[in-house]
């Protein structure tokens, strides 16, 4: 279940300190980028601070408020890319969508809200991350794809029997062959929907249309064996 944006307080070692880790449970320190500045929703950016990527969240803080700090699990991150339209925003960065709790979540959260008793995390749902090198943008972003992968979304014992469904060649050709009507079914999951990310396009859809076109030249088939036996009587 998607948590989304929270406050960050604690802090451990001396100097500005550096995120609580769960080491306990496997989490470990993937990359630290000092010079970021956060943008959440539309409101101004904060102050640079240090990144911190772990294998399971990312974790903004600040270098002078020590009270001051966001994080964010990886699976709560449903979107991250490089940004550099000027159109969109102002500086280039690294773009983040992320998933809340609540159903009418709400970017537009007051600008000129600056205390962290004002903001309302679990509304955000967009988080710009501006290292003061762009030229960092790239190597920030395969960070982010790497640990995105490590922290894959969880799938419930219901819907994996759901996709569990893999067919031989032998088992498409044997089906129906009694004279009945295939029985296959395709599930479509309208999130994430199999090819979905790379312009909609549907799998099962594509597989029915095949079966319809060779359905269609077997009946064509049919039809052409039928007029030639017609000719020879």
């Amino acid at each position: 279940m998607a948590v989304g944006l929270r406050l960050v307080t604690e802090r451990v070692s001396d100097g500005a300190g550096v995120p609580v880790l769960d080491s306990g449970n496997g989490e470990e320190l993937i990359h630290v980028q000092p010079g970021v500045s956060i943008v959440l929703a539309n409101r101004p950016p904060d102050s640079p601070g240090t990144l911190y990527i772990s294998s399971k969240q990312v974790v903004w803080l600040s270098d002078v408020d020590r009270a001051k700090g966001y994080a964010v699990d990886f699976l709560s991150v449903s979107l991250h890319a490089v940004s550099r339209d000027p159109e969109a925003y102002s500086s280039p960065c690294i773009y983040t969508q992320i998933d809340t709790d609540t159903e009418d979540g709400d970017e537009s959260e007051s600008s000129d809200s600056e205390s962290n008793e004002t903001l309302n995390l679990s509304k955000i749902t967009e988080m710009r991350l501006v290292p003061s090198d762009p030229n960092q943008l790239d190597m920030l972003f395969e960070i982010f794809c790497k640990c995105a992968e490590m922290n894959p979304e969880p799938v419930d014992e219901e819907e994996e029997g759901r996709h569990n469904w893999i067919f031989s060649a032998d088992q498409m050709a044997g089906e129906g062959s009694d004279g009945e009507e295939p029985n296959w079914h395709f599930f479509q999951d309208p999130i994430n929907s199999i090819g979905h990310s790379n312009g909609g396009h549907d799998l099962a859809h594509s597989v029915l249309e095949q079966l319809q076109i060779n359905d269609e030249r077997f009946e064509d088939a049919e039809e052409m064996e039928g007029g030639n036996d017609v000719g020879h009587h």
